[in-house]
């Protein structure tokens, strides 16, 4: 059974979320984009896990699901974890993966004696990311626990500016029970191999979706005999190449920390030029936030491109909305983009037009040869990509300006 799965999303009560970021309102998108099986976020808020445990229904694969759907539901919460370690303040993101809700009372319980987590579906603890682990797998061994978006400056285990350079560091004696790492908008698995520390590490790609069109953004690939809670904690901790198939990316160029910056001055910067300008801005001379790609470089062990044999593969996407809209010329959030979104969504999903489908397929559906160029554009990879840096998002090109003016003339007649 092939499933994708988003593990790492956000519901109405995170900070800066959606209020439409409802259990069934996922449901609904999660089939819309392909999704077979979601996280249920943020379960460590009160409010939120009270209504976890009113629409939630066991079911025989030791997942969850809700009525009237067919998506499976897996407890899910994003802790952000606060402290000193070796005297420098941390800031690391970490992801649960529970198996049932009882185990998700037991984490709140314990959690909720140490700090405050009612006022945020991400609580801020005081807590060291080593001390959660223990305390995730006392409550249970069948729990995971991922660094989340594993390279961002400020808030992850390998950030440059509050992280580790290895996961013993950040984890000591836990470290043999963290199997997987994601990866985060800002890189791909291709950047993560040159790290041999993470040869026998699982890197998964999420969403972290705080609205319901960016469910799925990124995403994990897995096919089972069976779809089982079992089978899938197995295929994440052993690496299954059979069973993990791939992940499902960003291009990492667009991800909000790719390259070195500073965003008050508009200056972006390479690696080399951040170690030109001894990693000041070169406007204002204040330090420059220190991206994805220099990071990498700076605890590799490995080339571009060389990679471990226990690699799964990787397919980079830029989602179907965006796609629309370069090829009408308008916003996304215009009502053209989002009507042409329904109309094909109801045909096939989102993953299968943008990763299977047919090209003669596509134009039946999509009714414009301006999209299904996009789609094979993307799938081709011949894109013009500005990179993100200091906490703006790259911006990506399909078409370039004269078929821009194309499109939108094409548009008016």
């Amino acid at each position: 059974m092939r499933v994708i799965a988003d593990l790492h999303i956000h519901s109405r009560y995170s900070r800066a979320c959606s209020k439409d970021l409802t259990l069934p309102n996922i449901a609904v998108w999660c089939a819309k984009k392909g999704i077979g099986l979601v996280g249920t976020g943020d379960f460590t808020h009160p409010a939120w896990f009270a209504g976890m445990q009113k629409e939630l229904q066991p079911h025989d694969s030791g997942f969850y699901t809700i009525k009237k759907s067919e998506i499976y539901f897996v407890p899910t919460a994003e802790i952000s974890c606060i402290y000193k370690r070796g005297g420098k303040v941390r800031r690391v993101h970490i992801i649960v993966v529970a198996p049932t809700l009882e185990v998700v009372k037991k984490i709140n319980t314990k959690l909720a004696s140490i700090g405050n987590i009612h006022s945020d579906g991400r609580p801020i603890l005081g807590l060291d990311a080593e001390e959660l682990a223990k305390i995730v797998f006392d409550a249970s061994p069948d729990c995971l626990v991922v660094p989340a978006h594993a390279w961002t400056p400020w808030f992850a285990v390998f950030g440059s500016e509050s992280g580790f350079d290895s996961l013993e560091e950040c984890f000591g004696e836990t470290t043999k029970y963290i199997y997987a790492i994601e990866t985060g908008l800002s890189s791909d698995p291709g950047m993560n191999w040159r790290l041999s520390q993470l040869d026998r590490i699982a890197l998964l790609s999420n969403s972290d979706a705080h609205s319901l069109a960016n469910l799925g953004r990124e995403a994990n690939v897995f096919d089972f005999p069976e779809l089982t809670h079992h089978a899938f904690v197995n295929a994440i901790r052993t690496k299954n190449q059979k069973q993990f198939l791939h992940t499902i990316e960003f291009f990492p160029e667009e991800g909000k920390y790719h390259v070195d910056g500073h965003r008050a001055c508009s200056v972006r910067l390479t690696p080399q030029e951040t170690k030109k300008h001894k990693g000041l801005c070169p406007k204002c001379k204040k330090p420059v936030t220190v991206g994805v790609l220099y990071r990498i470089d700076t605890l590799a062990d490995r080339k571009e491109g060389e990679k471990p044999k226990s690699a799964i593969p990787y397919k980079n996407i830029v989602p179907l909305q965006e796609i629309i809209a370069e090829a009408f010329g308008v916003r996304k959030q215009s009502k053209k983009v989002q009507a042409a979104y329904e109309k094909m969504v109801a045909r096939k999903s989102e993953f299968e037009m943008l990763l299977d489908v047919s090209y003669d397929v596509l134009s039946s559906i999509a009714g414009d040869r301006r999209i299904v160029d996009g789609i094979r554009r993307v799938r081709e990879g011949k894109l013009t990509i500005l990179p993100g840096y200091d906490g703006e998002y790259g911006t990506i090109r399909i078409f370039n300006d004269a078929e821009r003016v194309e499109n939108k003339q094409q548009k008016l007649l």
